[in-house]
This record gives structure tokens, sequence and C-alpha cells, in this order.
């Protein structure tokens, strides 16, 4: 009979082709079904949720920028802060809203918004989930040019050694690339990622040199490298804000590019794409933002790492709605924090950069047990 297993040579028993291969209903028992296809990787919220999510993104951001101006060290009744923003006069009130607070909440949405971009691309091109701007030596670069600046130079003022940053961030951007570029495989993630370690390892060594043997430039050191938004007025803010926006501008126009190139170098040249010309704008994005934000706020850590893997665990990995929700996640982080440093330690202050590190680093560890994000 057709439907009669037949017994091969060897005694295992073969079903013939015509044999169905399932008996049972889809909620029957299981030795009839087919088997079940493997479950797809986790991919975020389904597309159509995801300008939702944005959405959402937006609205706590504007009620965080409301919060930073409202709280402070100071308590100021909510009215008058009101009547401040709306009907500006002269006092004390609007000294300390239109010229600490108002300025600080822009500081923190440009360097957040910097670090989160900065932070997505990189982990992107270096194909590394522990990567974020500090990895390329990007943070460094700008960390060494601030302090020799205030050594060699007698910069106090951020004013002057911001354009410092910028220079130190491209310089050691430039490095770090024509290091990892060497060889006949030229600039791959992994000589790359190994370049920057080797870069900001040098960079930092460099940079301790120089604060311990100068009093002056190891205490402007001590208190910028903590991190923090505090202190700065709107001066610097029309200052750092064309270099962050451009930034900001380019990291959103590579969104395309870098989702061919997730899929790998070949498959993204057979795409079409220009492999080397999508990783130079993306170092150039990754310089420009870092830099800017490690010059108007310090070098903020894990804000680039955790933010950018906690965005895709919502919003997938399509880069054209994970760079936008991470610029604005990033942002939220960092005035969340910062008014958390207000708040907690009245009428002290605690530097954002320190709230930021409490935080990340139980998040982070949590994020890589969860996520195995080592194994990858």
């Amino acid at each position: 009979m057709t439907n009669r297993l037949r017994v091969a040579s060897t005694g295992t028993a073969t079903p013939p082709s015509s044999v169905p291969t399932s008996t049972a209903p889809a909620d029957g028992p299981a030795t009839g079904k087919p088997a079940p296809r493997a479950a797809p990787g986790r991919r975020g919220l389904h597309p159509a949720r995801r300008p939702v999510l944005l959405g959402a993104s937006l609205c706590v951001l504007a009620l965080l920028c409301a919060l930073s101006i409202a709280i402070g060290s100071r308590s100021i009744p909510l009215d008058q802060v009101l009547r401040v923003l709306i009907h500006r006069d002269d006092g004390d009130v609007e000294a300390i809203v239109w010229g600490l607070r108002v300025p600080r909440t822009l500081l923190g949405l440009l360097a957040g918004a910097a670090l989160g971009l900065a932070g997505t691309i990189m982990q992107t091109l270096t194909r590394n989930p522990l990567a974020d701007p500090g990895l390329l030596g990007v943070s460094a670069g700008a960390t060494l040019a601030v302090v020799l600046s205030v050594s060699a130079f007698g910069l106090t003022s951020l004013y002057g050694y911001i354009w410092f940053a910028f220079a130190g961030a491209m310089a050691a951007s430039v490095l770090v690339y024509l290091l990892g570029a060497t060889g006949r495989s030229g600039a791959t993630p992994v000589k790359l990622a190994l370049a920057g370690v080797g870069v900001t390892a040098l960079l930092g060594s460099l940079t301790s040199a120089i604060a311990l043997t100068d009093p002056g430039a190891l205490d402007r050191y001590r208190y910028w490298s903590a991190g923090s938004i505090a202190g700065r007025d709107g001066s610097l803010v029309a200052q750092a804000a064309p270099f962050i926006l451009a930034g900001v501008v380019l990291a959103l126009t590579l969104a395309p590019g870098l989702n061919s190139l997730a899929l790998g170098d070949d498959v993204a040249a057979a795409l079409g794409r220009r492999v080397g010309l999508i990783r130079l704008q993306g170092a150039v994005a990754v310089t420009v933002l870092t830099g800017g934000a490690v010059a108007v706020a310090g070098p903020l850590v894990f804000i680039g790492l955790v933010v950018p893997h906690a965005t895709r665990m919502i919003a997938g990995t399509d880069h054209r709605w994970l760079l936008p929700t991470s610029m604005v996640l990033a942002s939220c982080l960092i005035l969340a924090a910062d008014v958390t440093g207000r708040v907690v330690a009245r009428p002290q202050e605690i530097n954002v950069g320190i709230i930021v590190a409490f935080l990340g680093a139980p998040f982070f560890v949590m994020l890589v047990r969860r996520r195995r994000l080592a194994e990858l």
C-alpha cells in the first residue's frame, strides 16, 4: 500500500512522499504537527506605532524641560516662573530663570541629542554593542585639548576652549582612523576599535600628566571632568548650537546608509552604498557631536552607551526611527538627571555626570545580562 511505511535495509522506517505531514488539527496533539518556525528576533514596536513612541518621547521631553526651568536649588513659586517666562522683567527671578535655568535646559537638550546620536552611530559603524563616543578616542581628544588650552594658554572661559574641544576631537578621530586603516584590509571595525582603545589610553595619560603638573588646570579639570551643565549662559548655547545642530542633521541623513551598513559591508556595497563614504560621514558626525557635547558638559559617561540599546529594545533597529528616538531619550535622561541633582542635595547640587553614572551603571549591567550583549 502506498500509505504503508517502507522499511529500509537498515531497519529504519521512512514515510513515503504521499504520507501527509499533519493528521491533527492545529490545536491537537503535537505529534502530527509540522515543526514550528523559529521565532523571529525581537524587532521592537510595530512600525505603525513607532511615530507614537517618538511623539510620547517628545511629550516627556517637554515635561522635563518645564521641570528643569521650574525646579532649582532655590525655590521659586511657579506663578513667578511663568510670569517671568511670559513677561520678562528685571529682578532676581528673571536673572535665575533666563540667565541660568533656560540656558542650562538648552545645553542639556544639545548635549543629550549629541551623545545619543553619536553613540548610536558608533555602535553601528564598529558593530560593537559596547561602543560609545569614548571608544574611538573622540572624548579623550576633546578632553586633552581643553586641559591643554587651560594650562598652556591660560583659558578659563568656555567661550575660549570650546574651539579647542572641536579641534581635539577631530584630531583624535583622524589619528584613530589612520591607525585603523593601515594594512590591506583597511579600516575594519575591529581595527578601529583597537586603535581607539590605544589612543584613548594615550590621550588620557597625557591629560592626567598635564593636570597634575598645573594646579590651575587641575582645579578646572576636576570640576569639568565630572560632567555638568550648571553655570552656563546663553552665549555658550549660541556658540555650541550651530555645530551640534549641523552634526544632528548629518547624523539623521545617514539613516538609510546605516541600515545597509548594519547588514555588513559586502551587502551594503551590493546594494549600491558607498561604504567608505558612509563611514567617513559617520566619523565626521561623531566628531562634531561628541566634541560639542564634551565642550559644553564635560565627558558624560553611559549616555551614548545605554540609550541606544534601550531605544532598540522598544523602537527596533531601523535607524530612521532609532536615531531620532535615541536623540530625544538621551536628552530626557540628561534633563532628568540634572533635575534630580538639584533636588536631592538642596541647597547644594550634584553634577549631572555623577547622577547619570549612578543610574547608568546598574542599568547597563542589567541590560548586558538580559540581552547577552557581551556574546554578540
